[in-house]
């Protein structure tokens, strides 16, 4: 809570304002199909990072573009700072989802307290994205990794979930347990632990 005011004077200080409006602008039509959408505070890679993420996702979610790019004209870049044409506000979609990235300077790092999951549907599509995605080794743990710009991500095959719902508390312990053994999710280790009599 102690970083909440510097936040606030932070975003609410004259360049701020602009990058507050800016972004309302270029999300209005997002807005409009999504109620919650995750807003990303990066130091000066925003664009960077979308386009990384957009790369990632598109080779297997169709659905995964860059929406809209805000850039500081000469009054934004002059009140914040960054220079003209810098991008400031991200807005992109992966699978659907909306995002907007902002580039708001070092004030705030990502850390492990959020994560984004991505259920996937197999084994070839959970090797698509640890392979793609992490960049931290000593985070990998369970399905968890870490990607180049700090932000967590589960990823982790849609049979987990049923597994560890099973009725049969013996099935949900074995597989579980398979999986505290694991840093990126085997499927196949999964369902041996799971059949295991």
């Amino acid at each position: 809570m102690t970083n909440l005011p510097i936040a606030c004077s932070f975003l609410f200080d004259t360049p701020r304002l602009y990058i507050l409006q800016s972004y309302l602008m270029s999300t209005r039509q997002a807005q409009d199909k999504q109620k919650i959408t995750p807003f990303l505070w990066f130091n000066d890679n925003a664009e960077e990072a979308a386009e990384f993420y957009v790369s990632v996702f598109s080779a297997k979610f169709p659905d995964s573009k860059i929406l809209n790019i805000s850039r500081y004209d000469e009054a934004g870049a002059k009140a914040s700072g960054r220079p003209v044409g810098s991008a400031m506000v991200v807005a992109f979609t992966l699978n659907g989802q909306e995002f907007t990235a902002l580039n708001g300077g070092p004030v705030f790092t990502f850390n492990e307290s959020v994560s984004f999951v991505i259920n996937c549907e197999s084994q070839e599509e959970v090797d698509h994205f640890w392979e793609k995605l992490s960049a931290v080794p000593e985070s990998e743990q369970c399905g968890w990794l870490k990607d180049k710009y700090g932000l967590s991500w589960q990823v982790v095959p849609r049979q987990l979930g049923e597994m560890l719902g099973d009725k049969d508390p013996q099935k949900a312990s074995r597989v579980m347990q398979a999986m505290l053994q694991m840093k990126k999710i085997d499927v196949a280790k999964l369902q041996e632990a799971y059949d295991r009599k």
